[in-house]
């Protein structure tokens, strides 16, 4: 019985670890980063100060936890990567599991785009730039010429540009990620076939 239990304590405690960043982040996005504090994510939570300070010391603390968490998956897919072989079908898939994550993720890289100042007093910034290096690694056929090299790491943006530029534009969520998505595997393919010469 006392397994049971403890995993129970368990997956309460990360449901209020997660709890307490998704207002956290609300909160910065409603009034700003350097504006809220700790004790109004903790009115916002109805919980004590000391409670939310069992989990998170500072306003950092919170945002640090939020990328390592919400970047994780992109992490795993590095590491799926570098074991695959170097084919297209590997490439699309890479695009398609980082465009899910993006998805996943997307409240936190707007705090990203709108704090700036903040990521890189973090260091969450440069982090990020390493994953992405990690996946242009992968992406990147080492015998392509510039321009397949620039289309290969193109697909990537795109999928940011999906995400924060094609917000503003009317039409579907669904089908305008759809387009996003197409477009960046379009790169990728075009990449792939002018480096292996099949074009």
């Amino acid at each position: 019985m006392g397994p049971t239990m403890d995993g129970t304590k368990q997956q309460r405690r990360g449901n209020t670890r997660q709890r307490i960043q998704d207002v956290a982040l609300a909160l910065f996005a409603e009034q700003g980063y350097e504006k809220t504090s700790l004790r109004e994510i903790a009115e916002r939570l109805d919980v004590t100060k000391a409670a939310l300070y069992y989990h998170f010391k500072t306003k950092e603390e919170i945002i640090v936890s939020l990328f390592e968490d919400l970047t994780k998956p992109i992490l795993e897919l590095i590491e799926w990567g570098r074991g695959q072989p170097h084919t297209l079908e590997t490439k699309q898939e890479i695009i398609r599991r980082y465009s899910e994550a993006l998805q996943g993720a997307e409240p936190l890289f707007r705090f990203m785009q709108e704090n700036q100042a903040t990521v890189r007093e973090l260091r969450i910034g440069d982090t990020f730039k390493d994953r992405m290096r990690g996946l242009r690694d992968i992406l990147i056929d080492p015998e392509a010429d510039l321009v397949d090299q620039v289309r290969s790491v193109s697909a990537m943006f795109t999928l940011h540009a999906g995400m924060f530029v094609m917000q503003d534009i009317e039409g579907d969520p669904e089908k305008k990620h759809e387009a996003v998505l197409e477009v960046a595997l379009d790169l990728i393919a075009q990449a792939h076939e002018h480096a292996r010469g099949t074009d």
